[in-house]
């Protein structure tokens, strides 16, 4: 196996309410500073698929960190309240371990 930068990477998905998507792009970028300000995550990028679904690929130094950020409260409530109001539906977090990794970052 190769010596991989990134130890772990969730992928998030929700369908966004239309008339709140600015809304929950600004909340999603205070949760995601928060998260990689206190909680040691490794950023993440924020996409719109084909259908319309919203998408986030989120990078964690290993899945035991994560699991410990995600037994924690929100790192802004105010955010996390925006984020709920504008969700319309939300899916399961798909759990990723990288195995080989040639993501240019930069």
């Amino acid at each position: 196996m190769e010596n991989l930068k990134i130890g772990f990477a969730v992928i998030y998905r929700w369908r966004v309410r239309g008339e709140m998507e600015r809304e929950f792009q600004d909340a999603w970028a205070i949760i995601t500073q928060g998260i990689m300000a206190t909680r040691g995550g490794l950023g993440s990028r924020l996409h719109r698929d084909g259908d319309g679904l919203w998408v986030a690929y989120a990078q964690w130094p290993s899945r035991q960190v994560w699991e410990k950020s995600q037994k924690l409260d929100s790192v802004d409530a105010a955010a996390s309240a925006v984020m709920a109001a504008a969700i319309e539906e939300s899916f399961a977090p798909m759990v990723l371990t990288p195995v080989a990794d040639h993501l240019v970052v930069g």
